[in-house]
């Protein structure tokens, strides 16, 4: 198994950010939010997703660029007939502690003309001082290996939790080998320019393997099955508080 090789915590210059922002995201987050969906389908969050029932309240951790937030409030308008209010009946909080990202995400989130839906903050997501249950959600994509003790991030995203709030977080998965990870980046950042490729390379050497995930889960007093891998790259947390 490979070991774990960190990157840096904070994605924060420009040509980062940019570059994160230009590559194509565009399945993998349609995918997260279908998967989402999926999960709430059925369920009171379902239904006041629907518009029937209280504002959802949703902390995207590790938002960089807005770039699931946006796709999430585009499956949710598309949900909308023509003739219904398009006020969205969620507010999403999106957090991340790279400024240069935030500054992307906000010209996105403009653009997107989702400002009354998503509101950005600059904040660490080891130590966001929102109150204990403030969120029916906590949702986030692949900020889990840019922490170096990722149990810090995962403790503030537990306790944001209302009960029975639903914790949903995706992250890259560490290959086994050098040969698995050259083949990943091949398949999935291969039309991608040489600093993307690199960004991808680093980021699944910097990944935990689906057994670390799951120690840390059970060191929250959860099942470790709350944690399973969900492609040939990632992994899935699914828990409720």
């Amino acid at each position: 198994m490979l070991p774990r090789t960190l990157e840096p915590e904070v994605m924060d210059t420009r040509e980062e950010a940019v570059d994160y922002d230009t590559m194509d995201h565009s399945t993998v987050n349609a995918v997260f939010v279908d998967d989402f969906l999926a999960v709430v389908a059925g369920s009171e969050l379902g239904e006041r997703l629907r518009g029937q029932g209280e504002l959802v309240r949703i902390l995207d951790v590790g938002t960089g660029t807005a770039q699931i937030p946006i796709a999430f409030c585009h499956q949710l308008s598309a949900g909308q007939s023509s003739g219904d209010d398009k006020t969205l009946p969620v507010q999403i909080t999106a957090i991340d502690l790279a400024a240069e990202m935030l500054a992307i995400a906000e010209r996105n989130v403009v653009t997107a003309k989702f400002e009354e839906s998503i509101s950005l903050e600059w904040v660490d997501a080891k130590a966001p001082t929102y109150p204990d249950g403030s969120f029916d959600v906590v949702f986030s994509n692949s900020i889990v290996h840019h922490i170096p003790e990722p149990l810090a991030a995962l403790v503030e995203m537990v306790r944001v939790l209302c009960s029975g709030g639903l914790l949903f977080v995706r992250d890259l998965l560490r290959p086994c080998d050098a040969e698995t990870v050259e083949t990943l980046v091949s398949t999935y950042a291969g039309d991608e320019n040489s600093h993307q490729q690199q960004m991808f390379r680093e980021s699944l050497h910097a990944a935990l393997t689906l057994s670390e995930v799951r120690e840390l889960l059970v060191s929250l007093g959860n099942s470790a099955d709350c944690a399973e891998q969900t492609t040939d790259r990632h992994w899935t947390i699914t828990a409720t508080r």
